[in-house]
């Protein structure tokens, strides 16, 4: 079975790619088509299928912060759908068929974008059941250090997992939680943030935040494998390029006591759906560890 979720994960990550290429390219050609004076309603119709989530996608990237989205984008599967009912209405009164075919294109990648790629089917590791002690494992601080999870003891910690700082989801989360540092001080707890990613680049992520969280690699990402929060071929196909490793973590929350017992974890099952620090807040209050 594990080859079958290994396969899986492989195909979402060449999709991915696929899907954003295809998207762009079928856009620009939409936009080049409109400007030659094509037919209007078919190509206007392509864009709609194409173009509106790669503008979102693309602000998201660029400006990182955003740290959640809807589970599904009705929104774009609505415009998607409207887009391709155009340029087949289009095509059906003499316009090119060939934009309904491209604005189908767009509107079933996405429609397999929101529902399958998003999602993480199964998810629910024996790791994380509150009342359990976390299980051992070892991280590796900014300065090199070797950190086991039983130096995470003595006050309350939020345990970040995140998949590294090409995500700008997980980069938007952080930029939340810096924002919140004095109210989850306050509790007397510690952010851990953990990535299994290239040393250097969870050095170059420290250093933009002027906050006191630690900053750790999961190095051969043993610590995500522990958890049972591992994901092969979980980034997009390219980005090894980079230096990433195909296999990354499932976006994972985990809020412990000061004796390492688990209080709370979040195993989102859409990379874009992710709790807001008032949760960890709220966590932490239930538990007596924040003042009146």
């Amino acid at each position: 079975m594990r080859w079958m979720g290994r396969t899986m994960n492989f195909l979402k990550s060449v999709y991915v790619m696929a899907y954003i290429t295809a998207a762009l390219a079928i856009s620009v050609y939409a936009v080049m088509q409109l400007s030659g004076g094509g037919n209007v309603l078919a190509w206007s119709g392509v864009l709609l299928a194409n173009a509106p989530f790669m503008v979102r996608l693309s602000w998201i990237m660029i400006m990182k912060d955003t740290a959640r989205t809807s589970a599904r984008f009705p929104l774009f599967i609505g415009l998607g759908a409207t887009g391709t009912a155009l340029s087949l209405y289009a095509g059906m009164n003499g316009a090119p068929l060939l934009a309904f075919d491209l604005a189908l294109v767009g509107f079933v990648g996405f429609f397999l974008y929101s529902f399958w790629y998003s999602s993480f089917a199964g998810r629910g590791s024996d790791m994380l059941k509150p009342g359990q002690t976390l299980v051992p494992f070892t991280v590796r601080s900014v300065d090199g250090e070797k950190i086991s999870s039983t130096d995470m003891r003595g006050r309350p910690h939020i345990l970040i997992f995140f998949r590294g700082n090409w995500c700008p989801l997980c980069m938007a989360q952080i930029k939340e939680l810096a924002k919140a540092y004095q109210q989850i001080e306050a509790c007397g707890a510690k952010v851990a943030l953990i990535a299994p990613q290239p040393h250097k680049n969870t050095k170059t992520l420290a250093k933009k935040f002027d906050v006191d969280f630690d900053f750790y690699t999961d190095k051969g990402n043993k610590a995500a494998r522990a958890l049972g929060i591992a994901n092969s071929w979980g980034i997009p196909f390219g980005m090894q390029v980079l230096g990433y490793s195909s296999e990354t973590v499932l976006p994972t929350v985990i809020i412990t006591d000061p004796d390492g017992k688990i209080l709370w974890a979040d195993e989102t099952d859409n990379y874009r759906v992710r709790p807001e620090p008032e949760t960890f807040l709220a966590v932490l209050r239930d538990n007596g560890f924040c003042p009146a």
